[in-house]
């Protein structure tokens, strides 16, 4: 069987890149990681505009009713453009997990679609609970084991100033109303330190129950899986293209570098990892309600990792070590693809999961 994006997918994702390419993604990420969020929210604004974080959602809660496959081809844009902010999370978990969640999903579920709500999630793991920009978002969930609660800064983190000025004292009429959403009770000095400077991490406890279903949490944590997957292609794509043009232009001896058989090599193993690694990706979006998730989903990651990482490595050797450097654009996306390659679990653990489904399957035949 052939498979290939349908004109009008093709369509929105070039739609999109236009978007991005006119938004100035790379100073709005510099801000974000100083703490200036408003370019990156008007970037996410016009993100929602174009129905993004509303793809997956159903029409009852203004979302478009699409298909993973097309919310797979709107994140390999974001991950191009490395846009910041919690947009997996946005786009892809929080949706997924409240459409398995009906009588939550009426609380947030038409926000985030529309993009007036930016939330984040936090997966309980290994004692430490961790959500990306909870300062930034309007609402923090926590999934555990078998449950869903609303999210609180962790023990140590600094909370927002509920005191008159110049008094000490409680102020009765601050406005409580945005601590219930989540987003003031995060302060950016609490922020665990990152390889990537605009992907400030929170640690979060659960507080408020709202929903029951371990089904639902596997299933947001493995679309969460596959939306790291897509970032990562369009990230490990984008510094393909910046290399690729940097090669054709930085000259040694009297030549240009892209003339050089190694340069060649190295940019063609990239694009050939890449390339297999994009199937791969798609298959997991259309598996997403088979027995096989976890596995594809894993593969997905596990390949689109492998390749963007190559790529890193190819663009920094190609760049030289003016790539890592603050004020080279390039080095927005090598930090991007560090913290995205174990931000949804490691290379070895999702090997593990793989290895676990195939002889689980050899069982099955043996059996």
């Amino acid at each position: 069987m052939r498979f290939a994006l349908s004109t009008e997918q093709l369509d929105f994702a070039a739609e999109l890149r236009k978007i991005l390419d006119a938004g100035q993604v790379p100073a709005a990420v510099r801000a974000w990681s100083e703490g200036d969020t408003a370019r990156g929210r008007a970037i996410l604004r016009q993100v929602a505009d174009m129905g993004v974080f509303g793809l997956i959602v159903d029409e009852e809660h203004d979302g478009a009713d699409a298909t993973p496959v097309d919310l797979v081809v709107a994140l390999i844009e974001l991950g191009r453009a490395a846009v910041p902010g919690p947009v997996i999370e946005s786009s892809a978990v929080i949706p997924a997990l409240l459409q398995h969640l009906p009588a939550t999903a009426e609380r947030w579920l038409s926000g985030v679609a529309t993009g007036e709500l930016l939330g984040t999630i936090a997966f309980e793991h290994g004692g430490r609970t961790v959500a990306l920009d909870a300062d930034a978002a309007e609402f923090v969930l926590v999934a555990g084991s078998a449950q869903v609660s609303t999210g609180q800064p962790g023990l140590g983190a600094a909370t927002a100033d509920r005191s008159r000025p110049g008094t000490g004292e409680p102020d009765e009429t601050a406005d409580v109303g945005a601590d219930v959403r989540g987003a003031r009770r995060f302060e950016t000095t609490a922020a665990i330190a990152s390889i990537d400077p605009a992907r400030k991490l929170f640690e979060v406890s659960a507080d408020e129950v709202v929903a029951e279903d371990s089904d639902a949490v596997d299933f947001a944590f493995d679309m969460g899986v596959l939306a790291c997957a897509a970032q990562l292609l369009g990230a490990g794509r984008a510094i393909l293209d910046q290399t690729t043009a940097y090669a054709k232009q930085r000259k040694q001896f009297g030549r240009v570098i892209g003339e050089f058989q190694a340069v060649k090599q190295q940019l063609a193993d990239v694009r050939i990892a890449l390339d297999l690694a994009e199937p791969l990706l798609y298959r997991a979006a259309l598996t997403l309600d088979s027995p096989d998730r976890a596995r594809d989903v894993s593969a997905a990651l596990v390949a689109c990792g492998d390749g963007a990482h190559r790529a890193s490595r190819a663009g920094l050797q190609v760049h030289g070590a003016i790539g890592y450097t603050a004020e080279c654009d390039l080095s927005l996306w090598l930090t991007r693809v560090a913290a995205l390659r174990t931000a949804w679990g490691t290379a070895d653990f999702h090997r593990a999961r793989i290895a676990t489904a195939l002889r689980t399957e050899e069982t099955h035949v043996i059996e």
